[in-house]
């Protein structure tokens, strides 16, 4: 797999190297040259996932099932 260098020197990480090393816009990468000159890329940190969805956590909470013409209806205090 390759890619090609831009004009600034920058280069797009394929997506089966971002989602084997499990890395999402925001995360932090560090690349290091080994022995051979092969250029090695290392995520930094060990959280799981580099920037959480920050509704992930309310996801599913809800228990009350709200109609939509019922909560519009609320909403404009016509009930």
């Amino acid at each position: 797999m390759s890619t090609t260098l831009t004009s600034k020197g920058q280069v797009t990480i394929p997506k089966q190297i971002r989602d084997a090393l499990n890395l999402a816009p925001g995360c932090s990468v560090d690349f290091a040259v080994n022995r051979e000159g092969d250029v090695v890329i290392h995520k930094v940190g060990a959280r799981p996932s580099c920037k959480p969805d920050r509704f992930e956590s309310a996801r599913g909470k809800a228990d009350v099932k709200w109609r939509t013409d019922e909560l519009m209806a609320l909403l404009r205090g016509e009930g």
